[in-house]
């Protein structure tokens, strides 16, 4: 009687991955610190190319999505008030000299200042967020019915001498 052969199971080769011992807990809160994936990989101590294959990943890609919100939102914020302008309160602090004895003290200044609307910060928000319209590069586009005859009247120009 034959025996039957067994089927091994194939092996894995390489080291195991770091995937499964990740915490996506602090990948989300690395991506929130605005590192970039570069940086993010090199804290986890995986390879960048490693980063992206776990970024195949959803639950992985989700939080690294995610974490990168927040600072996103900010910077827009930022760009929004910048193209707008606004107003702001800054504490300023002078030394002064009180009394005949002339003992030092503060005085405390509070100071509203203007930041007048920047028109570079609102071409970049504009040419972003309304590109048909914004871009600097505007296409035109015509269209012919019947037979068109197109006919070159720019000179020509050689490096060859005529004799």
């Amino acid at each position: 009687m034959a025996k039957k052969k067994r089927k091994k199971t194939p092996k894995k080769n390489g080291r195991p991955s770091k995937l499964n011992k990740i915490d996506l807990g602090v990948v989300y809160r690395l991506a929130a610190q605005s590192l970039t994936e570069e940086q993010i990989a090199k804290v986890l101590d995986i390879s960048v190319p490693t980063l992206n294959k776990y970024k195949k990943r959803p639950d992985f890609l989700k939080a690294l999505k995610e974490g990168k919100v927040d600072p996103d939102r900010q910077v827009e914020l930022s760009l929004f008030k910048r193209a707008n302008g606004f107003q702001y309160t800054e504490t300023t602090y002078e030394a002064i000299k009180i009394g005949k004895t002339k003992t030092p003290g503060l005085k405390v200044k509070e100071v509203v200042k203007l930041v007048v609307p920047d028109v570079l910060a609102q071409i970049f928000w504009l040419k972003n967020r309304k590109p048909e319209e914004w871009r600097d590069r505007q296409e035109v586009g015509l269209n012919v019915k019947g037979n068109v005859k197109l006919i070159n009247q720019v000179p020509s120009h050689s490096n060859k001498k005529k004799k």
